[in-house]
């Protein structure tokens, strides 16, 4: 990675304010981080870290405020191509993998790149899945796959279409250190793999020792 790629910004927010129905107000400091600054979004259950990553991510849109993306103004693109967008530049990561279990694992991935806009290529499904060993589970239901299996498939979906960025919510909840280690080192690997930059928000204090940059969220204004 050039040293012209490092300082370019891939995810920054600015002037975020999001009004809840009931009139809670949140209000979230400037943001940006620029390629390979893989960065920790922190703050205590209730703070608005989910909040924040589904602004960030495209999903939330706020009442005030500009999200860019890899040099794109979110929230001026039509919701057509902002789905369109996010399948091509975002990779998210929820707690719950939320694969579509009527679905193998390669035709998740298909979907996937169906979503982004994109032709399918099952050349480049078979290279994921082999990077996170899942290979020889291509054509496995997710009801036949181990939890950790579910974790890597999950993992795969949102680095297929080469992300600028990884977007992972509470990753690591409720597990234990060494399974918290082993999860922390497959995103980082990937995210470097794959030329991405990653962006975690957790209230897991075991994860801030990964991260040289973070980002504090408060509470309600």
């Amino acid at each position: 990675m050039t040293q012209q790629d490092l300082l370019k910004s891939v995810a920054s927010l600015s002037g975020i304010t999001h009004r809840y129905p009931g009139g809670e107000t949140l209000q979230f400091a400037d943001l940006n981080v620029s390629a390979g600054q893989h960065t920790l979004i922190l703050g205590n259950s209730g703070s608005g870290k989910t909040t924040l990553l589904h602004i960030l991510s495209g999903l939330l849109k706020p009442q005030a405020g500009s999200v860019q993306i890899d040099g794109q103004e979110l929230y001026q693109l039509s919701s057509r191509r902002l789905d369109a967008y996010r399948g091509q530049r975002i990779g998210l990561i929820f707690q719950e993998a939320h694969l579509v279990k009527s679905l193998t694992v390669r035709e998740n991935l298909q979907i996937a790149q169906g979503f982004a806009g994109t032709r399918v290529d099952n050349s480049r499904i078979r290279e994921v899945l082999t990077l996170l060993e899942l290979d020889h589970k291509a054509h496995s239901y997710p009801s036949k796959l181990s939890r950790g299996q579910i974790q890597r498939a999950a993992i795969a979906r949102a680095v297929v279409n080469h992300p600028a960025i990884l977007v992972a919510d509470e990753p690591t909840a409720s597990l234990d250190d060494r399974n918290t280690e082993r999860v922390l080192d497959l995103l980082f690997a990937q995210a470097t793999q794959h030329g991405a930059t990653l962006i975690i928000a957790t209230h897991d204090k075991r994860v801030k020792t990964h991260f040289a940059h973070t980002y504090q969220v408060g509470g309600a204004a």
